[in-house]
């Protein structure tokens, strides 16, 4: 049995091209000790999320050899898609899951964040718990200016790279590297086509909220001011999807102890009717631990003052039905949620 298990959730700027998506993948499960446990990709977002886990060592070595693949076969000068971007690997997390601490997961996101640095020679920047500043932490912040504007912040003092040359590389963009504790990637499908909408309900649920104007009691002038949302920990956007049809209101959990996936689809259910519209389902993008699912099956068996003495799988049946994870495609829990895998590859 493995003793510490790191995982790494890499984000790669390809969802259309299944050749391209099947070699990265295969770079990985080169590495020994290396389990790939997911692959997710998404055509309009034009962008694939693995999932693997090991022995650190391992996932570092798992890490790069994908990256390495992904500056090879990616060219930014030609991507586009949905979701914000600004490398070939956009974003590369690594999460303590068992075993580790947060802050030994950082020594290895360094470890890694060098190399890519040093070996591949394009910009990488640290974020998250390995950030070496404070405007560095939110990934949104690194991102911002996206694949287009990133040879203008590269010459910015405050936007040198942590690792790597600070140069645009314009086949390959640039990188985000980083511990972090496990987030929840998530999309709320609506009843709606409307973008307006569904950007509307992420200003009102997400932590940073949005910005309204309010007469000063002092001066009597119009004053602009961040009015929070209702969420802690939750980052969202509003976007169409055009393969289904729908627009979404998508989501990064970045702390489901504060913000577990039930409460956040509650509160995005009740921002909808506020806007007319309907959440008719939840997409999960990439995996998710156990709990995330046993909490919420209990949590609607509570709110329905039914009996919580079921079996696992009847509760995560709950949480599936009653958050609409079956909405777009099936929802197969063997496949997404990571103990399951895990203990499927550890039985091969």
């Amino acid at each position: 049995m493995i003793k510490k298990i790191l995982e790494c959730v890499p984000n790669f700027s390809e969802g259309r091209d299944a050749e391209i998506i099947n070699q990265i993948a295969a770079a990985i499960s080169k590495v020994e000790g290396v389990f790939l446990l997911n692959i997710d990709p998404g055509k309009a977002t034009n962008r694939t999320v693995m999932t693997f886990v090991g022995e650190p060592q391992a996932v570092v070595e798992a890490a790069f050899q994908s990256i390495k693949k992904a500056q090879e076969l990616i060219d930014m000068r030609l991507q586009n898609g949905e979701h914000p971007r600004f490398g070939a690997t956009d974003v590369c997390p690594l999460v303590p899951i068992s075993g580790l601490t947060l802050q030994e997961a950082d020594v290895w996101a360094k470890i890694l964040a060098n190399r890519v640095g040093e070996e591949l020679k394009f910009p990488v920047f640290l974020y998250e718990a390995s950030a070496s500043a404070l405007h560095r932490k939110n990934l949104a912040n690194v991102r911002s200016g996206e694949f287009e504007g990133l040879e203008d912040k590269l010459k910015l003092a405050e936007w040198q790279p942590d690792y790597g040359p600070a140069q645009f590389v314009p086949k390959t963009g640039s990188i985000a590297i980083g511990a972090r504790n496990f987030l929840i990637a998530v999309n709320f499908n609506l009843n709606t086509k409307s973008v307006n909408l569904a950007n509307a309900i992420s200003y009102d649920v997400r932590e940073s909220g949005r910005i309204v104007s309010e007469v000063d009691l002092t001066t009597g002038e119009i004053i602009k001011v961040r009015k929070p949302g209702k969420l802690k920990a939750a980052k969202a956007i509003g976007w169409y999807i055009e393969e289904y049809g729908v627009a979404q209101v998508s989501m990064n959990l970045t702390d489901i102890d504060v913000t577990p996936l039930h409460m956040a689809f509650e509160a995005v259910q009740q921002a909808a009717v506020f806007q007319g519209v309907t959440v008719t389902g939840t997409e999960i993008v990439g995996m998710i631990p156990l709990k995330v699912l046993t909490s919420a099956g209990l949590h609607f068996l509570r709110k329905e003052h039914k009996s919580v003495d079921l079996t696992e799988n009847q509760i995560i049946q709950v949480a599936i039905k009653a958050m609409g994870l079956d909405d777009l495609k099936p929802f197969a829990p063997e496949e997404k949620v990571i103990e399951y895998k895990l203990q499927q590859k550890l039985l091969k």
